[in-house]
């Protein structure tokens, strides 16, 4: 049996998993909360493994749903995620930019001592798991269905390609998702904007809200 289609069809989601990850939307988010967090490589890293992890996870749900429904209804479903996540990332960042900003105007409006700033702190930090949390579902919850049609053709070579193609393209995924992460959100944290560091949360909030409206107004696919 010739290997040239299996190891192309291989090379196919490895090549989808690469270049739709390097997409704004997926890691744009979390490298602008990465540097107002003040995230260490570590944390970036492992937010951006568990982001790639849920959109592989979504993903592969997804070409599951191909061979229990076709390609049209698995399509369906997919842009209607894609549109979802958009919307999410909007309200998300919309969330993001307006608590900061009553947190900023309480912050000029009162005088703190040190319980005062204690709890601000620990409201601070509480919002941020949260926001954490909230980021990374939404963002790995939107399908790849580019490398759904490669996974419906690997049918007729056998389960064991399957599996294969699975593990390539979780691989490419994942690994594009950490490096792409780690590296801009080091490269934003490098960058001084001492004139309005005071108001980055709600700046990076207005920015994911942005990228959200960007990708629902231009999805990149209709």
């Amino acid at each position: 049996m010739n290997p040239g289609p299996q190891w192309l069809l291989i090379a196919a989601v490895a090549a989808v998993g690469v270049l739709h990850t390097i997409v704004p939307d997926h890691w744009l988010p979390i490298a602008l909360m990465a540097r107002q967090r003040g995230w260490s490589r570590t944390e970036t890293a492992r937010s951006a493994l568990l982001a790639g992890t849920g959109h592989v996870l979504s993903t592969l749900a997804i070409a599951f749903l191909v061979w229990m429904a076709g390609v049209a209804a698995a399509k369906r479903v997919g842009a209607a995620i894609d549109t979802a996540s958009s919307f999410a990332l909007i309200g998300f960042g919309l969330w993001v930019a307006v608590s900061a900003w009553h947190e900023r105007r309480h912050d000029h409006g009162h005088s703190h001592g040190d319980q005062a700033l204690e709890t601000r702190d620990r409201s601070a930090a509480k919002r941020g798991g949260s926001s954490r949390t909230a980021l990374l579902l939404i963002v790995g919850s939107s399908p790849m269905l580019e490398g759904i049609p490669a996974f419906f053709a690997a049918g007729k070579y056998g389960i064991g390609l399957i599996a294969v193609m699975a593990a390539v393209f979780a691989a490419s995924t994942i690994a594009t998702y950490v490096l792409v992460c780690v590296t801009s959100a080091a490269r934003l944290q490098s960058i001084e904007f001492s004139p309005l560091e005071r108001y980055g949360e709600v700046l990076s909030g207005a920015a994911i809200t942005l990228v959200g409206l960007a990708f629902c107004v231009w999805p990149l696919r209709r």
